[in-house]
């Protein structure tokens, strides 16, 4: 893609790496002093096409409503009710008694009655008003941790939409490497200009300065989103991509992008995420305690959503996300941010504690509130009641294998991804896969999640045999049998070889329990304390049919998922962080 000015020719210092990615270069300094990971490719790759569509889908929004405007108000001038014409009768009003007092004559007259903005009328009547077209709403992006500064110069080469991107670190080494890669790209403008007083005559046509389409900044990334949070200040689209948690930046990044507008997380601590290994430092971070359970990714998924919904709804403020993956060793959120009192009120009954167990992995739901609709039938207008929700709503064992539960949460209960933004993000990709290095992976992934189902966490028929201590029925057996009871089934993005399911735990093991008549257990192997025992114990309400269900195949079993891309490098990984990045002050020894 095309910048607007021929890119320099770049010269290595010694000592530099030149780092090339889709249509960037970047320099990176010796000794990892501004942080770059290679394996983020694909983060950079899916942010850029997300923020893209959601930039056209933002303008079809903005477009629709200025074409709503403009017939409102082409219909209020044909029926002389509109301001303009109000003015021109008030105006020709004022004209005639002038004229008739002797005051003006009848050429100033008519210059009272027709202003510059009016068009001029014959016999016929008033000529139509000058069609005007619409103008592409441009984006602002503000990328708080920025590094190197590859994803913001990304950003500002790939995203036709971009008005300009802020790219700011507290690192005065990441913001040296930032203006030097700024520079290579072509996206410095010109400020030559700009320098002492002058005026629009004093430019010669064509030499106006070109404004940097990415503007770098050095501070704290908290002050800076603070310092954008008035109104008139805000941005239309947040990045955070820090290295670990971005829990202490949420708070200020959701008070700083428009109504409507995009915010982009990332988090690499899935240490602290997707175990128990340190519940209290989850709890610190996030407010909720993780899961101990197959589907603890999709769990970190729930647990970032739940601190984004809490921290916007302090300030009246509520998310819808869009699209919510668990990739490699981190989550990737993005989350559409609105202003509205009515629908922060609908959170609560989007939020759940969950009693998981620690024999069978099987989880119960416990919403923390609950909301009811009533309908009044004159005016048809819609009234929501909020309440608390009642529980416990399990025992305090485990009812399928009687052992202990353990409480996890509070968390996102809702749906994780827009079924519609993902679908218009693969259209995109469909015709722009050359532009991505990871076309491949990104349908994958993206075909996978447009499918999922909304209900919270997946299983593996692996995982559900083992407690039964069974031979494994194949994925397509498992989904045929819940399809023939009448659940529906999806594949999940964060596990591969997993479902999600509408059906109850119970009915999973149900299905399980049909396979065990033919597939038998050796009994004599098996604990009368431990949970197979039990789950054996109990007969299928149900006989489970294996055959094989039309609608067990979908297009994402279709689809070459790539869970773990190739090994761009050995020992690849999270990366170790960055150096301080201080400057020297004078005197100070090597």
């Amino acid at each position: 893609m095309a910048t607007d000015s021929a890119e320099p020719s770049i010269t290595i210092p010694e000592g530099y790496t030149l780092h090339t990615e889709n249509t960037s270069r970047i320099l990176l300094p010796p000794g990892n002093q501004a942080f770059l990971n290679p394996v983020q490719e694909f983060n950079r790759d899916l942010s850029v096409a997300c923020i893209r569509t959601w930039s056209e889908l933002i303008n079809e929004e903005k477009e629709t409503k200025w074409r709503a405007g403009q017939e409102r108000r082409a219909k209020k001038t044909q029926t002389g009710d509109g301001p303009k014409n109000k003015r021109i009768k008030r105006d020709e009003s004022t004209a005639t008694e002038s004229a008739a007092e002797g005051a003006l004559s009848e050429k100033a007259a008519d210059n009272v009655v027709l202003t510059a903005e009016e068009p001029s009328r014959d016999a016929a009547g008033p000529s139509a008003p000058k069609q005007k077209e619409y103008r592409p709403y441009k984006s602002v992006i503000l990328e708080a941790l920025s590094a190197t500064g590859l994803r913001s110069i990304r950003y500002a080469k790939e995203i036709p939409l971009a008005k300009y991107v802020i790219a700011n670190d507290n690192s005065p080494s990441a913001v040296e490497a930032m203006q030097r890669n700024v520079d290579i790209n072509g996206l410095a403008g010109s400020e030559a200009l700009t320098k002492g007083p002058s005026s629009d005559s004093q430019i010669a046509e064509g030499s106006r300065p070109r404004q940097p389409k990415v503007k770098v900044n050095e501070g704290d990334a908290c002050a800076l989103m603070y310092n954008h949070r008035a109104e008139k200040d805000r941005v239309d689209v947040v990045d955070l991509d820090p290295y670990g948690t971005a829990a202490p930046f949420i708070d200020a990044a959701v008070q700083c992008v428009h109504d409507g507008g995009l915010l982009c997380v990332t988090c690499t601590d899935l240490s602290v995420l997707a175990t128990v290994n340190y519940p209290e430092k989850c709890f610190s971070n996030y407010g909720g305690v993780p899961v101990k359970a197959e589907y603890c990714h999709e769990a970190a998924l729930r647990l970032v959503l739940n601190t984004i919904s809490t921290s916007a709804a302090r300030y009246g403020r509520y998310v819808q996300p869009l699209l919510s993956l668990s990739i490699d060793f981190y989550v990737r959120l993005f989350v559409r941010v609105y202003s509205s009192a009515n629908e922060v009120k609908k959170a609560v009954s989007k939020t759940s504690m969950f009693y998981v167990c620690s024999g069978c992995q099987s989880f119960y739901s416990q919403p923390l509130g609950r909301m009811t609709e009533k309908i009044h039938e004159a005016s048809g207008t819609v009234n929501y009641h909020f309440k608390a929700h009642t529980g416990p709503t399990v025992p305090s064992k485990c009812p399928e294998c009687n052992f202990p539960l353990h409480l996890s949460g509070p968390m996102w209960s809702g749906p994780i991804h827009d079924p519609a933004f993902v679908t218009k993000v693969l259209e995109h990709l469909e015709t722009n896969e050359d532009k991505y290095g990871t076309s491949t992976r990104m349908k994958g992934m993206l075909t996978v999640a447009k499918e999922e189902l909304d209900t919270p966490f997946y299983f593996t028929p692996a995982k559900v045999a083992s407690s039964f201590h069974c031979t494994c029925p194949s994925l397509d057996e498992v989904a045929s049998a819940l399809l023939h009871a009448g659940h529906q089934v999806s594949r999940s993005h964060a596990c591969a070889g997993s479902l999600k399911t509408t059906a109850a735990r119970a009915d999973v093991h149900d299905v399980f329990r049909s396979w065990v008549k033919t597939h038998p257990v050796k009994m004599d192997k098996v604990s009368e304390t431990s949970p197979t025992h039990c789950l054996l114990s109990k007969e299928p309400k149900v006989e489970a049919d294996f055959t094989r269900h039309p609608k067990s195949v979908t297009p994402s079993s279709k689809v070459k998922l790539v869970r773990y891309q190739t090994n761009p490098t050995p020992h690849w990984g999270p990366g170790k962080k960055a150096g301080s990045g201080k400057r020297k002050r004078e005197g100070d020894e090597e």
